[in-house]
């Protein structure tokens, strides 16, 4: 295990609309704030998403399980910013219901906002973390 300490740096407060990008729109508020590392709670609908809900089998490289949302969901979920060279690089991990169905997963792709969503983006200050591939999984990993 490796870890830094930080202290909290400025908070953000986004509120996305109806068939906003949520990923894209984290990267940006990242890149025009130039905000290098945070933690991000969000909480809202999402009308599309694509997530990851697990690998296939225990193994490396882990070959990801798709779903797709399909229809609007309530979603709750938390997640990171760190940068990838000139890249944010958004890690978001949430729970998505309709009716009594519930998914939870990895939001990866198609992040469309249903309604309204709102993000809490805590930025961490006086750490130097970001991702970078890692061979053996194939996945862009936390390097500290």
């Amino acid at each position: 295990m490796k870890y830094q300490s930080g202290t909290a740096g400025r908070i953000f407060v986004a509120r996305f609309e109806d068939h906003d990008d949520i990923l894209a729109g984290l990267v940006r508020i990242a890149r025009d704030e130039d905000i290098r590392a945070a933690s991000l709670q969000i909480v809202g609908g999402m009308r599309e998403g694509s997530i990851v809900v697990g690998p296939e089998k225990d193994e490396i490289p882990p070959k990801p399980v798709w779903r797709k949302l399909g229809e609007s969901n309530e979603v709750l979920g938390f997640g990171t910013i760190f940068w990838e060279g000139d890249t944010p690089r958004v890690h978001l991990h949430g729970a998505f219901g309709r009716r009594d169905a519930v998914k939870v997963g990895c939001v990866r792709e198609n992040s469309e906002t249903f309604l309204v969503l709102e993000a809490i983006i805590t930025e961490i200050a006086e750490v130097r973390i970001g991702r970078e591939l890692d061979p053996a999984s194939n996945m862009v990993l936390l390097k500290l």
